[in-house]
């Protein structure tokens, strides 16, 4: 069955009778999250290998009986078993499903990459009634924002608004990188600390984030050779080309949405400001310029662009790195051309 996602904090804490969990998406820190979160509902906080069932990707292909068996084996100090697959793909899905109809009651964890929504894999997770695929993709905007907010209460400390909206635009890729980020931050501030754009800026380590802030922002104000090197900066920082891409959309977006608005008439300061989310002070200057050059129909043009080198980042074989630079680099053309 395919889970809602505010079904799945309650799956996570108690599975129940269920025979297994897909867990697939973009997001792998969350995938981890999400697995380790199941192995402690069913197995405990130990790692007793006679309840814990590691088995690698090429060995369950290699032998399609394996995972069945390992499903049917029964545990000697009693309690339930768990056996865990990671980096599965759809090579799996017919070993898959003997191990999920194999007599016992153990529980199968798989955890894979982006699957499609026709995939057979995730399918035949969607379709039975006795296993749930669980989506594991980056959060973002608002619910990332929650999602941080939560996190650092449970850290015990509070963030501003700012903050958050800062914290939301500059993570969020990869939930075990934010995770890490938001511990450092909570001991930057101390316990029952208070959380601004200052201690953001001092601490979070978002140097890919930046890098593609500083490119994008680059881009549409019409400097390609900057953009070009800030994206450099990124890409060695450990940025992908589907976070560029993506991030690249998300600006357009905002660009859009302020053009609408008429931000163009304001100071820099204040457009900066009235902007959503908002902008912060040293792109005050670029998002002025980009406000002064760009019109709504020729930024949604440049949305539709983007859509298309995503998914030519996915599927045309292409180097995706070539992909996401060319984009950013056709962004700071249109942009200087207007």
């Amino acid at each position: 069955m395919k889970l809602e996602g505010r079904q799945i904090p309650a799956l996570l804490a108690s599975p129940g009778s269920l025979r297994g969990a897909l867990l697939y998406g973009e997001d792998e820190g969350l995938i981890l999250e999400r697995a380790e979160a199941l192995v402690r509902a069913i197995v405990g906080a130990s790692d007793d290998p006679f309840r814990l069932s590691v088995v690698s990707r090429e060995a369950a292909a290699a032998d399609p009986g394996v995972l069945a068996g390992e499903m049917a084996a029964l545990c000697f100090t009693g309690g339930r078993r768990c056996v865990r697959v990671r980096g599965a793909t759809a090579a799996l899905a017919a070993a898959v499903e003997a191990a999920l109809n194999a007599p016992g009651d153990s529980f199968l964890l798989v955890e894979a990459g982006a699957l499609r929504a026709g995939d057979r894999l995730r399918a035949m997770f969607e379709r039975r009634t006795d296993v749930a695929a669980i989506a594991c993709w980056p959060e973002r905007g608002a619910e990332l924002a929650t999602s941080i907010g939560a996190t650092l209460r449970g850290l015990g400390v509070v963030a501003d608004a700012d903050a958050l909206a800062w914290l939301a635009e500059h993570l969020g890729e990869d939930r075990g990188i934010t995770r890490r980020e938001l511990e450092k931050l909570a001991l930057y501030v101390g316990t029952e600390g208070r959380v601004d754009v200052a201690a953001c800026e001092a601490v979070v380590g978002d140097h890919a984030g930046l890098g593609i802030e500083d490119a994008l922002f680059a881009a549409t104000a019409g400097d390609a050779a900057r953009a070009d090197r800030a994206l450099a900066a990124a890409f060695a920082e450990g940025a992908t080309s589907v976070a560029v891409v993506r991030a690249g959309l998300r600006h357009v977006q905002r660009l859009t949405l302020a053009l609408a608005e008429g931000l163009g008439r304001l100071s820099a300061k204040e457009a900066a400001r009235r902007a959503r989310p908002p902008v912060f002070f040293r792109h005050e200057a670029d998002f002025a310029r980009a406000l002064s050059r760009w019109t709504a129909e020729r930024a949604a043009v440049c949305a539709d662009y983007l859509l298309a080198a995503e998914l030519a980042c996915k599927s045309s074989g292409m180097p995706d790195a070539l992909i996401a630079r060319r984009a950013v680099l056709e962004i700071a053309l249109a942009a200087r051309h207007a």
